[in-house]
């Protein structure tokens, strides 16, 4: 089974960014730790801070992949081309967000992405990758 995690703007800061909100790991640390998790999938990452390279990626690994996790970032409140690429291809996509974005800022409470996934998880902090692709892959395996 491949997975494919999508990370877009800022993520390549965590663990300098705002710790209060985001913590102090960084997402390659944790990466670590969730691949020796699941050992069992091949979990591939990349991360963007420009929108057409997030597109072009789900575009070339969303008939191949079993399940993408996709953190949009900021995107996820402004972008119907992100929307309109997750509709496009077979894989399917959970939406994570690392904060509460329920909790936050009037803005962060619209997800232009969420209605072309198979689900939503937020404010688990990392954890909500790991949630991700457990709810991910049992939805496959029914």
């Amino acid at each position: 089974m491949k997975i494919q995690i999508i990370n877009g703007p800022n993520i390549n800061l965590l663990g300098k960014r705002e710790p209060s909100i985001y913590g102090n790991v960084s997402f390659d640390d944790y990466l670590v730790e969730l691949k020796n998790s699941y050992p069992e999938y091949q979990i591939d990452y990349f991360q963007s801070n420009i929108e057409g390279e997030m597109i072009d990626k789900i575009q070339e690994v969303g008939f191949d992949y079993d399940l993408i996790v996709m953190n949009a970032g900021a995107y996820t409140h402004t972008s119907i081309a992100l929307q309109d690429a997750i509709r496009a291809i077979k894989a399917p996509t959970i939406e994570v967000h690392i904060s509460n974005v329920h909790s936050r800022e009037e803005f962060r409470h619209k997800s232009m992405i969420a209605s072309a996934c198979l689900g939503v998880i937020c404010g688990f902090g990392l954890d909500s990758y790991r949630l991700a692709i457990e709810g991910g892959m049992s939805n496959i395996n029914r």
